[in-house]
């Protein structure tokens, strides 16, 4: 007879917690996911009080954050094993990856999320859950200390955009340009034909332009960052104005950019 085990996901993205819980079921079908919470609050009372085997964890959530919930649920009797899961880059990860304590990287990885799966069954069905189990505050001093120093991050490698009422996973190596608009930022990716496809981000150009890559991405006015991959020309007109081609669109570059395009 199989042996199952319990788990409790804790994600506040609808859209990331419907995947997760998809992709296990095809992965462990034995693992029985006795709930799913979408705050950190909500994830402390239900994981005190069903004491799951397992808890695959969000690091950024509304009320107590995954780092936190994990240094409360470290203290209960039987502590279950965490699998974090992260958008930050795989180097602000490496000081806890060789411990028990797994991570996913967003977007998830099925093969990634398989090997985390695998590590954590392969400890449960040891029976030596309790021996095995390494510091989790030593683990959790590791990742706070990761996440604190921007400086080992790497460049944002996907956005979660809006076009309609659904929510899509953005290559940001697909993006052409981001332009800022009133609230919100538009995010133009080329199809075919030159055609753009429009999604819908809520967060400020200075704050996006710090995430990105400044090899490839730069922001050629104070509303608009091109993906310089996309460009295909840049061209003066008569009275000194200077425009970007890129995906067949004809973009402004402010006279403080423009020395950007010299030797080009």
């Amino acid at each position: 007879m199989t042996q199952t085990f319990s788990a409790v996901l804790a994600e506040d993205e609808p859209l990331l917690l419907r995947h997760l819980d998809k992709l296990l079921a095809d992965l462990w079908p034995e693992l029985v996911i006795e709930a799913k919470c979408k705050n950190g609050s909500q994830a402390h009372s239900t994981i005190t009080e069903i004491q799951p085997d397992v808890v695959f964890l969000d690091i950024n959530m509304p009320g107590l954050d995954g780092l936190q919930l994990a240094e409360k649920i470290g203290q209960l009797k039987r502590p279950p094993y965490i699998v974090f899961t992260t958008a930050y880059s795989e180097h602000a990860l490496e000081a806890f990856e060789k411990n028990a304590v797994d991570y996913l990287l967003k977007p998830l990885d099925e093969s990634r999320l398989l090997k985390a799966c695998e590590k954590v069954k392969t400890r449960l069905l040891s029976e030596t859950k309790t021996s095995d189990t390494p510091d989790l505050h030593h683990i959790l001093k590791q990742l706070q200390a990761g996440v604190a120093s921007p400086a080992t991050k790497e460049p944002l490698k996907w956005i979660r955009a809006a076009r309609g009422e659904d929510i899509h996973l953005v290559s940001v190596d697909d993006v052409a340009f981001f332009k800022a608009e009133d609230k919100y930022i538009s995010v133009y990716c080329p199809q075919q034909e030159e055609k753009l496809e429009e999604y819908i981000i809520r967060t400020s150009l200075k704050e996006l332009a710090s995430q990105l890559d400044q090899d490839n991405f730069w922001q050629i006015h104070r509303s608009t960052i091109i993906n310089i991959r996309k460009l295909s020309k840049v061209k003066k007109d008569f009275t000194g104005k200077m425009h970007a081609l890129v995906c067949g669109q004809k973009l402004p570059v402010s006279r403080a950019s423009q020395a950007l395009f010299k030797g080009m």
